[in-house]
């Protein structure tokens, strides 16, 4: 019983501080994405195959969440966005509180896209909003089909879903039309990009949608 009212507790705690942070965000007309994922999903890849679309034209900004090192924040960083750092100590999740003083380190003048990338768990991660306007599940074709159906609130909650490392497809069982059914019977208004890396493929579609996510905001 106790337990249970720590949860609470702590969950509640974490979405008056969501509703600051959402406060702020959307002020300062800044567009933010919550990307969820395994660890291998590709997630950082596909991070660094949007910063070289789109920072042409948009001005991105990157929280990078991770149990204990600064490897991947230090590949975004070499991509010239600004980047902030979070190392949760082992924790598997990021909240809204660590955003938030996240963002005490960027200039929220100088942001139109704000892109926090997740610690790489599909169970946690879900729970804590952080200030996002949608959040992101990656996953990659070498998962399986029924990964959705084993980490449901994740897709629940993401309205968009990035099927990652398509051109792996041939040499695995994975099932392509099981994969959709699965995530619109958690999810109907889920919207899916179909992305591979190495080929190139699905990213230019999926930097159209952000870019036009990102002006919509800007202008509304």
């Amino acid at each position: 019983m106790s337990a249970i009212k720590v949860v609470t507790s702590i969950l509640k705690a974490n979405d008056e501080i969501n509703s600051l942070n959402k406060k702020m965000l959307d002020e300062k007309k800044i567009y933010v994405l919550n990307v969820m994922s395994s660890p291998g999903s590709g997630k950082t890849t596909i991070l660094e195959k949007i910063i070289s679309k789109l920072q042409a034209d948009i001005k991105i900004a990157v929280i990078e969440g991770d149990p204990y090192t600064s490897i991947d924040a230090q590949r975004i960083e070499a991509k010239g966005v600004p980047v902030v750092q979070i190392n949760t100590g082992g924790a598997c999740h990021l909240d809204a509180n660590m955003i938030k003083n996240a963002m005490d380190n960027l200039n929220l003048n100088e942001i139109e896209l704000l892109i926090v990338e997740n610690v790489g768990n599909l169970v946690c991660p879900a729970e804590f909003d952080v200030g996002e306007d949608i959040k992101v599940t990656v996953m990659s074709t070498t998962e399986g089909t029924y990964k959705p159906l084993k980490c449901p609130l994740a897709f629940e909650k993401s309205g968009l879903v990035i099927l990652n490392k398509i051109d792996l497809v041939k040499y695995t069982n994975f099932d392509m039309d099981e994969f959709y059914k699965s995530v619109k019977s958690l999810n109907e208004k889920a919207i899916i990009f179909e992305t591979s890396c190495t080929q190139d493929l699905g990213l230019a579609e999926l930097c159209s949608w952000l870019k036009n996510k990102v002006r919509e905001k800007r202008n509304d």
